[in-house]
């Protein structure tokens, strides 16, 4: 896996993580940020936000193996957390607004960094659970899915 190069639905992961654990919110110190990071809800309910759907399983599966193989995220106890490396790579891109910051990240992604590989795996039962606290949250009347699910 880690020979692949980057795809979009990494950058749009990252990009959802650093966004929902505050660390792109004016340029915050870590020590101003939540310490223990953010819940797969928040991630879900941050890329809707960005790309008006929902990630599937496959694609935050897959990202976050790259991402954490590469050393720009952790995760533990169900908590996402961005690296010191991962917070270099967020602060040094090249900035822009909103609807290309995703585009931006995968470009510095392609030319800075190796995707990387971990064994990571994401339950269905997980993904489904995390889908649904964030539908509750907003009362969504129907999960938009991700283009590439093709659902």
């Amino acid at each position: 896996m880690g020979d692949e190069g980057w795809r979009w639905s990494d950058a749009w992961i990252f990009v959802s993580l650093i966004i929902a654990g505050g660390a792109g919110r004016h340029r915050r110190s870590s020590s101003t940020r939540r310490p223990e990071g953010v819940r797969l809800a928040d991630v879900l309910s941050t890329a809707d936000h960005l790309n008006r759907a929902i990630p599937a399983r496959h694609e935050i599966e897959a990202a976050v193996r790259r991402l954490v193989g590469a050393g720009l995220i952790t995760v533990s106890d169900g908590w996402f957390r961005v690296t010191t490396a991962g917070e270099q790579l967020w602060r040094t891109r090249p900035h822009g607004g909103l609807a290309t910051t995703v585009e931006t990240v995968h470009g510095v992604l392609t030319r800075r960094h190796a995707p990387g590989s971990h064994d990571w795996v994401l339950g269905e039962e997980e993904h489904a659970a995390a889908v649904q606290e964030y539908a509750a949250r907003f009362t969504l009347p129907m999960p938009r899915r991700s283009p590439e699910n093709g659902s």
